[in-house]
């Protein structure tokens, strides 16, 4: 499972990929996503359900079992490298795998469906965009949005500067633009207040539902 978090100008970990299954991301200058680390419920040592990253999970493993191909494992680590759980990392490279699958299609199939052309690219600019190349993009983007080690933080702000030039991500920046920010606002602020109201956990609005 993947937990949604989604703010009034900012979307993290599955709120990244729900934008990634849009025509366009519209941002102003306050705006941002967040890394696609996804979070995976565990049972915690005082029986609670908490979330966790589940990349840092598997980072840490990885590390440990690096070490210990280079024969510096300490006796600490090993225990603790034995203690851990086979199945649920398991889980967690799932997650993993999961969250990668969903935004390459999405962004393929949604973000890239109107990209014809190459317009960056010098060598191959003006060129009919392959749906090889749009495949690649997508996983690179995916790729980059799940490195824990790029973003060291489940809840690293990604701004829009970021997104244009690191992702090279096309973004509709409306900043300045008065009225489209005031209607998104509005729009933002019914629907928060909405499901304040309501003490919804999580809601979904559609075209057909509210």
């Amino acid at each position: 499972m993947m937990k949604l978090t989604y703010y009034s100008d900012s979307a993290y970990s599955a709120g990244t990929i729900f934008c990634m299954s849009g025509d366009n991301i519209y941002m102003d200058y306050s705006s941002s996503l967040g890394p696609i680390d996804p979070q995976v419920e565990v049972q915690g040592p005082n029986g609670q359900t908490q979330w966790v990253p589940a990349l840092g999970y598997l980072d840490k493993v990885n590390e440990l079992i690096d070490k210990s191909a280079r024969g510096i494992l300490t006796h600490a680590e090993l225990v603790m490298l034995q203690k851990q759980d086979l199945a649920m990392l398991r889980r967690y490279e799932q997650a993993k795998e999961l969250t990668i699958a969903l935004l390459k299609n999405w962004l393929v199939k949604y973000k890239f469906k109107n990209w014809d052309t190459h317009q960056t690219n010098p060598d191959k600019h003006g060129q009919p965009v392959t749906l090889e190349e749009k495949t690649a993009r997508a996983e690179e983007i995916a790729l980059l949005l799940s490195e824990n080690s790029e973003w060291h933080s489940h809840g690293r702000s990604i701004n829009i500067e970021t997104l244009r030039t690191k992702l090279r991500l096309k973004i509709e920046d409306y900043s300045g633009q008065a009225e489209r920010t005031k209607l998104i606002r509005g729009y933002n602020d019914l629907i928060t207040e909405y499901i304040r109201k309501n003490n919804f956990e999580a809601f979904m609005h559609s075209r057909n539902f509210i």
